[in-house]
């Protein structure tokens, strides 16, 4: 019973957010008051917020599906940080993972404007971006010392940020993923080069 009590919570969960995530694309998130997504979504506001506790986290879970990611790939690498989570992020790009900014599904795009133009939901990004940056720091801190892995966290964090929205600007100025994906590896080469060149690994202080 646990096991599809889960199972229907879930679908529950995914029909929410599905509902809500075509509304907000067909109308615009500030023009779809959270009622007209409950109802969209044959749910009471009551139940909805049981899910979703602000109408921001409609939208910004499915980013939250990549919360820790950098710092697991720290934790897991043999070698070098930082050309674990380059490597990592060329891999994205690779697959057209959404979060590399190189996906050029429609929806896909429309969905990172509106997280990009929408100052909510940009604000509420930025609180998974910080739980992730302190993540990051505190896989790092193996590597590097105290100051110089919070610096790099936030860097690196920052770095993968601005790729992404370059790329996706790219994008949706009607440009085929497959054309960009060349231009997008060299730019993220640069930048981690850049920073491997600021952030060389050294023993972690005693």
């Amino acid at each position: 019973m646990t096991g599809l009590r889960q199972r229907k919570r879930q679908q529950v969960h995914e029909a929410i957010s599905a509902a809500a995530i075509t509304l907000f694309l067909e109308r615009g998130f500030d023009e779809v008051s959270v009622a007209e997504v409950a109802a969209a979504a044959d749910v009471s506001k009551p139940t909805l917020f049981k899910y979703f506790a602000t109408k921001e986290d409609l939208v910004v879970h499915r980013i939250a599906d990549h919360q820790g990611e950098a710092a697991r790939v720290v934790r897991a690498a043999d070698g070098d940080p930082l050309a674990a989570l380059r490597d990592h992020f060329l891999a994205g790009l690779a697959r057209r993972d959404p979060v590399t900014g190189l996906n050029d599904h429609p929806a896909v795009l429309a969905f990172h404007r509106m997280v990009f133009e929408t100052p909510s939901l940009a604000a509420r990004v930025a609180v998974y971006v910080a739980a992730d940056e302190s993540a990051l720091a505190d896989a790092l801190a193996g590597h590097y010392d105290e100051l110089s892995a919070a610096l790099l966290s936030a860097q690196v964090l920052a770095a993968q940020r601005v790729l992404a929205r370059r790329t996706w600007l790219e994008l949706s100025r009607g440009r085929a993923a497959d054309e960009v994906h060349p231009e997008a590896v060299a730019a993220a080469g640069r930048a981690f080069h850049q920073l491997s060149l600021a952030f060389a690994v050294r023993p972690a202080a005693s």
